[in-house]
């Protein structure tokens, strides 16, 4: 007799890969001792690398970090699979000496550990756990957006209709709206009673199958913000599907699966190497083998 699966499970949606989260930053020195040496991600060694702007590789996505006037985006909270909770927790306490006098803070939660960059923005590192991340040891999981009451079933419901991506919706205290836009990896629209402002000057940007369709759907109502070339627009407000009420903005770069750095190899470091009691052939990290 032939095994029963859950097919459905495996579904995915019409988003593919949340490819990269863009935020400003008004110093690469101390962008570095945060992402790279007290996150322990990496650098990307191909791209942008001069002091104008950095990549930040974590799995198969990326942080862009150009200079400019720091974004501060309360709004927003990233969240990571970070390899090794102690260990993290002592590159954060030795990071306090060169990110003094910036916002940067960390404190330990059950779920995780909350971080503050050094302009404001905050993150929180959970541990690998294959139940709720999949078989991943590092990757952007998700990005959490705080919304009003009332608006998350509305944003979902634009999500799944325009841009065919797969949502689930929790009830209860706690109302949110989580799209699918990879494997194992979200975007979360949470009910607060008084969300901060939403920060357009940083973005998402994520890959899709169906390029044409929400494109066609945007533009026809005047939504489409930026056309950047062949394989790629963008998008910034989030409108109800029915009424075109806007329920929130958040800058959408969106860029095809035929955009020459759509399946990119990333380079993704090990932070547990040291110069002491270093170990040969495991430079890399084995981002999703758990």
């Amino acid at each position: 007799m032939a095994a029963s699966f859950n097919r459905a499970a495996e579904d995915m949606g019409n988003i593919v890969n949340l490819g990269h989260a863009n935020f400003r930053v008004a110093d690469q020195r101390l962008a570095t001792s945060f992402y790279v040496t007290a996150l322990g991600l990496t650098r990307d060694p191909y791209m942008m690398t001069g002091n104008d702007n950095m990549w930040v590789n974590v799995a198969d996505s990326q942080f862009h970090l150009p200079t400019g006037q720091a974004t501060q985006a309360p709004v927003t909270l990233t969240g990571l699979v970070i390899p090794d909770r102690n260990d993290l927790l002592e590159r954060l306490t030795q990071a306090r000496r060169d990110l003094s006098g910036t916002l940067f803070n960390f404190h330990e939660q059950n779920d995780g550990v909350e971080v503050t960059c050094p302009w404001g923005n905050r993150l929180r590192c959970h541990e690998p756990d294959a139940d709720r991340f999949g078989k991943y040891r590092l990757n952007m999981a998700y990005v959490e957006f705080e919304v009003r009451r009332g608006a998350a079933a509305r944003i979902g419901r634009f999500y799944e209709t325009i841009l065919r991506a797969r949502v689930d919706m929790t009830s209860g205290p706690d109302v949110e709206a989580r799209v699918s836009v990879g494997e194992h990896q979200w975007l979360i629209f949470r009910e607060m009673d008084q969300p901060h402002d939403p920060c357009l000057a940083h973005h998402i940007q994520i890959y899709i199958s169906d390029f044409s369709g929400p494109y066609d759907w945007l533009r026809e109502r005047g939504l489409i913000s930026n056309e950047s070339g062949p394989h790629q627009y963008s998008f910034c407000k989030i409108v109800d599907p029915d009424s075109g009420e806007a329920l929130f903005d958040l800058d959408h770069e969106v860029r095809s699966m035929r955009h020459p750095m759509y399946g990119r190899p990333l380079i993704n470091r090990n932070p547990a190497q040291k110069i002491r009691g270093y170990t040969a052939g495991h430079d890399a990290l084995n981002w999703r083998t758990m």
